[in-house]
């Protein structure tokens, strides 16, 4: 497959799953095997397969229905780098937080490998404390 193409099917990721909730998706695009280097907010890691993309997917959805994603991204051989931005409303729980119904803005960078047509991996790092102060679950640096 061309870069191109790679970069389209993490992009469904991003604006199908996670923007629309289109979960059926994650078949088509996430390889049996699919295997996800982050472990998580909740520490537990996630499942291998589809069926860990739908977990990451509904976990941040439940907490962020309305989360919209503005992505750039390059790719080179099987791998696609997306540096993202994520925006949304904290309108459900997130790790035992209840609702603030604060926006908040999350940036992040991962990595997938592309095999077959389908992402195989990924490597994820993204602004934890910072989401976790916007929400006030965590004092943000001079707040006490």
């Amino acid at each position: 497959m061309s870069t191109e193409e790679n970069k389209g099917i993490v992009r469904r990721w991003y604006k199908d799953a996670f923007e629309k909730g289109n979960l059926t998706i994650t078949d088509e695009i996430f390889s049996a095997d699919y295997l996800s280097h982050d472990p998580g907010p909740t520490g537990s890691g996630w499942p291998r397969g589809p069926q860990g993309a739908k977990q990451v997917a509904t976990f941040y959805r439940s907490a962020f229905p309305d989360i919209r994603y503005t992505i750039d991204q390059i790719a080179e051989g099987d791998k696609v780098v997306t540096r993202w931005t994520a925006k949304g409303t904290h309108k459900g729980e997130l790790m035992g937080i209840p609702p603030s119904g604060k926006e908040v803005t999350v940036t992040g960078i991962s990595i997938e490998r592309i095999a077959g047509g389908k992402i195989a991996e990924t490597w994820v790092n993204f602004d934890l404390l910072g989401l976790l102060q916007q929400i006030g679950a965590i004092p943000a640096p001079g707040q006490g």
